[in-house]
């Protein structure tokens, strides 16, 4: 009842929202398995992150008898392999935050995808036919990866990167879908900053300074704002009562603890043009209802200005996280069907 009331109490879902009922169910889960979590820690018998992180992973693959399945390591980073007939699938077990913070997950990935294109043949894949996909958190560490491979004469050529949904900066949390959906589940305004400051350093003593914007100086602001500016977002995606945010400047003692927010391994919208010219033929899925959905349509921009080859997808009735739900047949979401579909389909073209 507790994580009800919380839920009514705290969140909205607008008219436009798939599937209302269901997502709201799906967050009470969620709000449940974090104050079980909670209480559990409390009790001495586990974290409430290992609980969480736990429950997250018991949610089963559908049975398929033609999927075959690997528990595998790249020297030290370990994998799942997912083999189904022509097509190969590595996902990444990348160390997590706040154990391991920033550069820890990006450097497990980049290593890992590394090691995998050098020996693209001895597990039978085309080194031309590589690409790399993340959601969320893992479209940022996909991202950086892409630009770090990016003009690597001792590598083959990515054949793409698909971004679903991805975080790509921590300068500005104040763009149109960060204020429009900062109460739409299944991540606020509030856990996105929160989430970044845990991956960065493991501490969210700055999480005010960073909401509001007092925690990079304007100087800075401003020199990144050919980049990461509401101008550069569509004007119809600013018709949900969206108004401009005051710039604020910050102290240098705030500064100094968050300044690796300018670096692009972290967020890489951020990275130079010369860079982001080399990268990839890309796929981008977005969210109207997402707080992260700027991050996508900024990046959409800035690569399609710098000639490269963009598919975007935009849901105009999803949520962050709607894609993850496609494998289970009562929380799964019409809206989020439709996405994997167009990931489908862009993977078939190339």
């Amino acid at each position: 009842m507790a994580a009800i009331n919380f839920d009514f109490s705290n969140s909205e879902i607008p008219p436009g929202v798939n599937e209302p009922v269901k997502l709201r169910i799906i967050h009470v889960i969620l709000i449940s398995t974090a104050v079980v979590g909670k209480i559990l820690e409390k009790i001495g018998i586990c974290s409430q992150i290992s609980f969480v992180r736990y429950m997250q992973g018991i949610k089963a693959l559908g049975a398929d008898q033609k999927l075959f399945i690997e528990d595998l390591w790249f020297e030290k980073v370990p994998y799942h392999s997912f083999s189904y007939f022509c097509c190969l699938l590595l996902c990444i077990r990348y160390r997590l935050a706040p154990e391991h913070k920033y550069p820890a997950a990006y450097e497990d990935c980049l290593h890992a995808s590394i090691h995998f294109m050098k020996n693209a043949e001895h597990y039978g894949v085309d080194p031309a036919q590589i690409s790399v996909c993340g959601d969320s958190a893992g479209g940022n560490l996909a991202a950086a990866v892409s630009q770090t491979l990016a003009g690597r004469a001792d590598l083959p050529r990515l054949r793409a990167q698909i971004l679903i949904y991805p975080i790509l900066q921590a300068l500005d949390f104040n763009l149109p879908s960060y204020k429009q959906n900062q109460a739409i589940p299944l991540l606020f305004q509030e856990r996105a900053a929160f989430y970044v400051l845990q991956y960065l350093n493991g501490n969210s003593s700055n999480l005010e300074q960073v909401l509001e914007g007092s925690h990079i100086p304007i100087d800075i602001k401003l020199n990144y704002r050919k980049w990461v500016s509401e101008d550069y977002i569509p004007e119809r995606f600013k018709v949900r009562g969206y108004k401009p945010h005051v710039l604020l400047d910050c102290s240098t003692e705030v500064y100094e603890t968050v300044k690796r927010f300018c670096e692009p391994n972290l967020c890489p919208l951020l990275a130079e043009d010369a860079v982001v010219q080399q990268l990839p033929e890309s796929f981008i899925l977005t969210c109207e209802y997402d707080v992260l959905r700027d991050d996508g349509l900024l990046y959409k921009k800035r690569l399609e200005d710098n000639g490269v080859r963009v598919t975007w997808c935009h849901l105009e009735d999803g949520f962050h996280g709607i894609i993850n739900s496609f494998n289970s047949e009562w929380m799964s979401f019409s809206s989020g069907k439709r996405g994997l579909d167009n990931i489908v389909n862009f993977l078939k073209s190339l």
